[in-house]
């Protein structure tokens, strides 16, 4: 098997607009990370999210996260998931 394996994956972040305007950048990093172990197939424990990425998500405040984000996904041999901005 290859060393690690790397994706562009755009997450959708449409249902954080479902949760009270106090919780949303909270429901929307969860968001980030669900997306990522359904499309790498982990578990929870092993995707490690960047701080970019919640940087990214919490720019504008917790009331209004972005609509969609762009990330890069590397799985690696132990099975954790690194998630980063894309460039």
């Amino acid at each position: 098997m290859a060393d690690e394996v790397e994706r562009i994956i755009v997450i959708p972040l449409r249902k954080t607009k479902q949760a009270p305007r106090t919780r949303r950048a909270n429901r929307a990093v969860k968001e980030v990370r669900e997306n990522i172990m359904r499309h790498m197939r982990v578990d929870e424990d092993n995707v490690w999210i960047d701080a970019s990425v919640n940087q990214k998500i919490w720019e504008r405040g917790i009331r209004n996260p972005p609509n969609k984000i762009t990330v890069k996904a590397v799985k690696f041999d132990d099975g954790l998931v690194e998630v980063s901005l894309a460039e």
